[in-house]
């Protein structure tokens, strides 16, 4: 069957996902419009098409086991200089986004999986641009704010021409998160 590439995030759910995307493009990363805007959990990992079945399982048990919870963005970090990315960052539903990867990537289950880098929940606003671009998003969107229920996850494939598309998404199992009043306020970039 040959083999493929997966990745599992949470979306980050409309307008948000499409104001952000839009924005780093804006920056110039030319990968966004290929990527949707999300907070990764298992990052890109290939994968035996064969096994993609006990993945969804996996997957699905994970999910089962998960709490809705309150995910809130607020203003941006970064990884440089040891990696080339700008992010908001994740300031509420970072505990449970970790809590969530370790599960995914577990020893027992389909998908072990080391990590280059130590987890970081965020959401990627600009990645291997120059660093003028960097900094116009790092400091564009230093004062954004989002938040909303963050009710499961989803599964994802990259096709053979980079762009990641939703397979299946995962509610979680248990009490659903009362809804917030999603906003975003702050300083939107002028291109």
């Amino acid at each position: 069957m040959g083999t493929v590439t997966i990745g599992v995030s949470i979306a980050v759910p409309e307008p948000y996902g499409s104001l952000l995307q839009q924005l780093r493009a804006g920056f110039g990363d030319a990968a966004a419009h290929g990527i949707p805007t999300h907070v990764t959990l298992l990052p890109p990992t290939e994968i035996d098409g064969g096994d993609l079945p006990a993945v969804e399982a996996h997957l699905t048990e994970v999910a089962a086991t998960g709490r809705p919870f309150p995910m809130r963005l607020s203003g941006t970090g970064t990884f440089r200089p040891l990696s080339p990315v700008v992010f908001v960052r994740v300031v509420e539903g970072a505990e449970a986004c970790t809590w969530l990867q370790q599960q995914l990537r577990d020893a027992s289950g389909p998908v072990p999986r080391e990590l280059q880098f130590p987890y970081h929940p965020h959401v990627t606003i600009a990645h291997g641009i120059d660093e003028e671009a960097m900094d116009r998003a790092f400091e564009g969107l230093a004062d954004y704010e989002a938040d909303w229920p963050c009710t499961g996850f989803a599964l994802y494939e990259q096709g053979p021409d980079g762009v990641w598309r939703k397979l299946r998404e995962y509610a979680f199992g248990g009490t659903v998160v009362p809804p917030q009043a999603g906003h975003v306020r702050g300083t939107i970039p002028s291109h």
